[in-house]
């Protein structure tokens, strides 16, 4: 009975979710590969506004359909590895073979401003006055692992539009390569000859999570560079990677001069052909929208929590407890809480 309650209840609100004529422009707009409705529907399922989140709810489950047809790449490291130089010749190579682009450049919030750089197209000039790519900046707004909260709608907007190549851009700060490892198909960690960057990604185990590892500017020290990717390649081998068949790949580039761009596509190509053909790349987005599923149901649950009357009234109070020792966590947490609606077979 219970499951078939369930399977009820999803029909349901899959059924409510059918986009209204005020917005049908926007899926049919999408669906031909039109930038104004893309760009408009991406700033949709941006927005804050109540009314705007279920109206892009509904375009996105219209959308749903011809999305996943795209390899999605992130692309993570740290600031001065050349991410941006690396993005724009890489799209420029995959135009090239006829492949379009769209490039989700997530840029830092100012944590006093709130506001951001977004110099992505300004970075990426020659790439983003190509009619085959799209480049679109978006803040962090803060969010954890430097991954703004609707990098994973956008993306999706993205490969509905029938883009062949989704790639991801973070800040490469904090939780950033974990954050965006769970959500694409490949992940990619630039990294520097020479500057330390190779033994501080062994450290914190960034290598572990990686498919393919680039030392690029090789061709500033080229020495330099292949010592990195024998120290790498070498730690690899002691490490558990993220897919237990296969260890990470280590290649080196030089961006600014186009040179290895070609060579490591066709790597991302036959990973990526692989994942495909054992199954691996179709149970990875299973389990990658499970999780998403899990993430919006705690970021809701948290929101509405603060949102709740009760809670507004005491949190402070019971903040200022906590701090000065009255109160102990767990009970502040467990007080605050029972504000919310009563548990199951509670009155």
């Amino acid at each position: 009975m219970t499951g078939k309650g369930s399977t009820t209840e999803a029909s349901s609100a899959l059924e409510s979710t059918s986009v209204g004529p005020a917005d049908r422009w926007l899926v049919d707009g999408v669906i031909e590969g039109l930038r104004r409705p893309l760009a408009k529907a991406i700033t949709l399922v941006e927005s804050t506004h109540p009314d705007h989140r279920r109206r892009a709810a509904r375009v996105l489950d219209a959308l749903l359909p011809r999305a996943g047809g795209s390899i999605r790449l992130g692309i993570s490291g740290s600031p001065g590895a050349g991410k941006s130089t690396f993005i724009e010749a890489l799209g420029l190579e995959l135009i090239r073979r006829g492949l379009r682009v769209a490039v989700l450049a997530i840029d830092p919030s100012s944590t006093r401003s709130g506001g951001s750089i977004l110099g992505d197209k300004t970075r990426m000039e020659r790439l983003s006055a190509n009619p085959n790519a799209f480049i679109r900046p978006s803040p962090s707004g803060g969010a954890l692992g430097g991954v703004a909260d609707k990098t994973r709608e956008a993306m999706l907007i993205c490969e509905a539009a029938g883009f062949d190549v989704v790639i991801i851009e973070t800040v490469g700060v904090g939780q950033s390569e974990t954050t965006v490892a769970g959500m694409v198909d490949l992940f990619v960690l630039i990294q520097l000859p020479n500057s330390g960057d190779d033994l501080q990604a062994i450290k914190k185990g960034i290598v572990e999570i990686a498919d393919v590892i680039v030392v690029n500017k090789a061709d500033i020290d080229p020495v330099a560079a292949k010592l990195a990717r024998r120290q790498l390649a070498g730690a690899l081998t002691l490490l558990r990677s993220s897919a237990p068949h296969r260890k990470p790949v280590v290649l080196t580039t030089s961006a600014s001069k186009h040179q290895g761009i070609d060579m490591f596509w066709d790597e991302v190509e036959r990973l990526h052909r692989s994942m495909v053909d054992g199954g691996e790349l179709d149970a990875k987005r299973r389990r990658q929208a499970v999780d998403w599923m899990w993430g919006l149901i705690d970021a809701g649950l948290r929101e509405r929590f603060r949102e709740n009357s009760k809670v507004k009234r005491d949190l402070d109070s019971f903040r200022e407890a906590v701090a000065a020792g009255r109160l102990s966590p767990g009970a502040a947490a467990s007080r605050l809480l029972d504000h919310l609606e009563p548990r199951a077979g509670e009155p």
